[in-house]
């Protein structure tokens, strides 16, 4: 598998402080790495120094070979404005081809072939003249996936996708991106769900104020950091 992203020794923050340092990691095709960690860590600001939004501090973020921030397809958060759009679900969609376009005013037939095969694998082709508004939070989430491949397919960046579903949706939601992942699309996924990222991730990094860690699952499991949070989300839910 081919280098992606590297990180090294990448610290970041704003203008009034530091939000984490001493950040390593390096992501490969074919990856499926959760970022996990609490409220206030980092993660929010490591998206945007990932998507080049915002640099770093210090350190190096870099992208590897011919891999950019084109190649990274971005399901953000969604506020409840967004939430309410009154567009169609083909249109929300194919809005992913936008770069695409550059000067032409209309989409090409082969942007609007995406468009459908991605909606086609999101088992949401048959609501594509709906209106985005009505649906549930788990097709909107499906509506979002599939914007995000008609935007770039090597990388998805997904924070907090699963945030406000109810188990059955978030659990088709998860099933989706790991066919894709399967499909060799790397997935990078911002999360606060520490037993399914464990059941679906190869790699973790967990950004904390005490501790960081990074490397494969197992590892993760093994890890101090990992027991821990693992046993207290166990008590939580008992």
């Amino acid at each position: 598998m081919s280098e992606q992203i590297i990180c090294s020794n990448a610290v970041l923050g704003y203008e009034d402080g530091i939000v984490t340092e001493g950040l390593n990691f390096t992501v490969s095709s074919g990856d499926y790495l959760c970022i996990l960690g609490e409220n206030g860590s980092g993660k929010s600001t490591l998206i945007k120094a990932i998507l080049g939004l915002k640099p770093q501090v210090s350190g190096e973020i870099r992208y590897c070979g011919d891999f950019s921030a084109k190649d990274i397809g971005y399901l953000p958060q969604q506020t409840p404005v967004q939430r309410d759009f009154p567009a169609s679900v083909r249109e929300i969609v194919l809005s992913g081809c936008i770069s695409k376009l550059k000067f032409r005013p209309f989409y090409s037939a082969a942007e609007k072939k995406l468009a459908d095969d991605n909606m086609n694998q999101l088992g949401i082709l048959n609501l594509k003249n709906r209106c985005y508004r009505d649906l549930s939070g788990g097709q909107q989430q499906r509506v979002l996936l599939a914007r995000a491949l008609c935007a770039a397919s090597k990388m998805l960046l997904l924070d907090e996708p699963v945030t406000g579903l109810d188990s059955i949706a978030q659990n088709t939601l998860y099933e989706h991106i790991t066919k894709l992942n399967k499909k060799g699309i790397t997935i990078i996924m911002v999360s606060h769900d520490i037993s399914s990222a464990v059941k679906y991730a190869s790699h973790i990094l967990h950004i904390s104020k005490k501790q960081l860690f990074f490397g494969t699952k197992s590892d993760y499991i093994k890890s101090s950091v990992g027991r821990l949070f693992l046993e207290s989300e166990a008590a939580e839910n008992e």
